[in-house]
């Protein structure tokens, strides 16, 4: 049987001494005269709970409860005083004590206050434990050496513990935001609830509000028959991620602040007020700071998203985790797709170390997914990932914006065809990709992610 640990704080003697007695059989007691003493003890050797005198000496017993707060803010402390002094006993539960007694002290009642305090801690023991052992299945993680991302993976865990507090990323495309907010999530007295991502960016400005809030039946064209719960409804008590949350209209952001403000919205169509609670994590590659200055974007909002804010640094912001992502995504696509793949060549990973990325680490998965599936293994090479191809060397993994030209397209005074050229275009990557795939379809749709029945269907009207 587990045995708890408590530090009694007492200036009489008569009355340590007794409570001493009481409780020694149960728990492990050490008692204190003054605060100062304890506190050097707690710093070392924090007890479970601590019962501590209002009325002390020196330094009283407001005083020690916000230093304990101070070194322990999870720290469960039992006030005791002389006289009920509202004020003072007020004073005591802002600062974060769980429990007051009055004196003169009846020990059952002592004994009942300690006991629904160890409860607490119990069951805060319980639910990290049971945290701990869901997160060994679901915990999203980054493979990173360098000092940055350890950083914010020490910042976020901490961050994490609150359950609603806003938190907006910052980053380049493909530096992992959604990753993190994932961490966030999992992290958080949140972690069991939902996690959803909503992709701001992806969503015509006219439907974005009943996605997010949802709508009732018939309010507007188009709408399903039922209505639809918007997707705060859907991430109650969880996490909602909004992804590229700088594309929100105006209208769209003043409901969102409405929300974040006091958990208050409305479905599209309805007069119905509904109360949700669930937290926001936001991300975006934009420069917010300057779409406030030309007004598109909500300085209100902004501060309200970025109660706790993310600045996640780019990957040619931290080679030293080029080499690690790598190596692991190659066992990644590697066991995906069923390919003996054992190392990298010297000459690759010189080149994806002096490599410039543009589409940060997101590119970097995708040039290691082309390399296996182009690859024979067991080594991949250079020419692998169509970095050492001649004539190739621009090659930026499969980021699309790597195979358009730099320079703007030439247009004749008579002008084009598009969807001509748009075929065109097409066919030249579907030769591409079947020359690489050295004719499979499967891994030549795969190239261009698109699925089979798709790549077939393009295969036979443009080739």
């Amino acid at each position: 049987m587990v045995r708890f640990s408590l530090f009694l704080i007492e200036d009489e003697k008569s009355i340590r001494d007794g409570i001493s007695m009481a409780l020694k059989s149960e728990y492990d007691v050490r008692a204190f005269a003054a605060a100062e003493e304890a506190l050097d003890e707690i710093r070392t050797a924090p007890p479970d709970l601590v019962l501590l005198d209002i009325g002390l000496p020196g330094m009283n017993g407001i005083e020690a409860l916000s230093r304990i707060k101070d070194l322990y803010p999870d720290m469960l402390v039992i006030m005791t005083t002389a006289f009920e002094d509202i004020k003072t006993v007020i004073s005591a539960m802002k600062l974060g004590a769980y429990d007051y007694v009055l004196k003169p002290i009846v020990m059952g009642g002592l004994r009942v206050a300690i006991q629904n305090a160890l409860e607490t801690i119990r069951l805060r023991k319980e639910v990290r434990l049971l945290q701990e052992n869901y997160l060994k299945e679901n915990l999203p993680y980054f493979i990173a050496q360098s000092n940055e991302i350890q950083g914010i993976m020490e910042f976020i865990t901490r961050a994490a513990q609150s359950a609603d507090a806003p938190i907006l990323i910052l980053g380049e495309t493909g530096t992992g935001k959604e990753l993190i907010a994932q961490a966030i999530h999992y992290r958080s007295p949140n972690f069991k609830g939902p996690f959803q991502t909503l992709n701001c960016a992806a969503i015509p400005k006219e439907l974005i509000e009943s996605e997010l809030f949802g709508y009732e039946k018939g309010a507007f064209s188009g709408a399903e028959p039922l209505g639809k719960r918007g997707f705060i409804e859907e991430a109650a008590d969880g996490t909602l991620f909004l992804d590229e949350v700088g594309d929100l209209s105006l209208q769209a952001q003043a409901k969102l602040l409405r929300f974040l403000e006091n958990g208050e919205f409305y479905r599209v169509g309805s007069p119905r007020k509904l109360h949700i609670r669930t937290r926001i994590v936001s991300a975006t590659n934009k420069d917010v700071k300057a779409m406030m200055d030309e007004g598109s974007f909500r300085h209100d909002l902004y501060f309200r998203l970025g109660v706790v804010t993310v600045h996640v640094p780019s990957l040619n912001e931290r080679r030293e985790d080029v080499i690690p992502l790598a190596e692991h995504f190659l066992i990644l696509y590697g066991t995906k797709y069923h390919k003996k793949f054992t190392k990298i060549s010297k000459s690759a990973l010189k080149a994806l170390q002096e490599h410039h990325w543009v589409g940060n680490v997101r590119e970097l998965k995708n040039l290691i997914e082309r390399g296996v599936l182009i690859g024979k293994g067991p080594e991949l090479k250079l020419e692998d990932m169509g970095m050492g191809m001649p004539g190739r060397e621009d090659i930026k993994g499969l980021a699309p914006e790597a195979f358009l030209p730099n320079e703007e397209p030439v247009i004749p005074p008579e002008g084009i065809d598009l969807a001509q050229a748009v075929e065109e275009f097409e066919r030249r990557f579907i030769k591409t990709a079947l020359k690489y795939a050295e004719g499979n379809e499967s891994r030549a749709a795969r190239l261009l992610g698109m699925n089979n029945c798709t790549f077939r269907y393009q295969r036979k009207k443009l080739l």
